[in-house]
């Protein structure tokens, strides 16, 4: 009787069929205010993930979304969505605006923040979380989603921080001791 065949990841395909028309461009390249969201994704090891993608969904600068179900109507220009697919030393990077606040659970007001899918090889469905400004200290004390976490370290991961060239710096651990904090959809 043979014994068990070693498992294998089939994949990841992301460069052959999802590349997105306009990649990492949620607005275009000489859009006033834009800014560059970018990171590393990295694995339960710290090593750079080269071949993940990494997709964003946002509401605009006036926190509506570029959807028909949103009822303040967002910006028929900002289309919201961006595709990044990592480069070989695992770097994703969007150019957008950064997106105003949106109303939350009951009166509540969410911190400016991003959507973020993190497809990668070896994940049989994608990770989702969020991306937070560290500069937004007040809007982030009064969000709910960031509430709800309570260790300080797992929230501090879902934080991106100014990069000095006018963008943000966000990386995603997708294991290990600094593993970034995932939300379940």
């Amino acid at each position: 009787m043979p014994g068990t065949t070693p498992s294998q990841t089939v994949g990841p395909f992301f460069a052959i069929g999802l590349p997105w028309p306009d990649g990492e461009l949620v607005v275009p390249e000489a859009t006033a205010g834009a800014i560059r969201l970018h990171g590393t994704i990295y694995d339960g090891a710290g090593d750079p993930v080269p071949d993940a993608m990494v997709e964003t969904w946002q509401a605009d600068p006036d926190g509506g979304f570029a959807h028909p179900d949103d009822p303040r109507g967002g910006s028929s220009s900002f289309r919201g969505f961006g595709r990044s697919l990592c480069d070989g030393d695992g770097r994703w990077s969007i150019l957008t605006l950064k997106p105003g606040r949106v109303a939350g659970p009951g009166d509540s007001m969410q911190a400016p923040h991003l959507d973020v899918s993190v497809f990668a090889r070896g994940l049989l469905n994608r990770v989702v979380t969020r991306v937070y400004f560290a500069d937004e200290a007040g809007a982030n004390a009064a969000d709910p989603a960031l509430r709800r976490i309570a260790d300080e370290r797992a929230r501090a991961t879902l934080l991106a921080h100014a990069d000095g060239d006018g963008g943000y710096r966000f990386d995603v651990h997708l294991q290990g001791d600094d593993e970034t904090a995932f939300f379940a959809v």
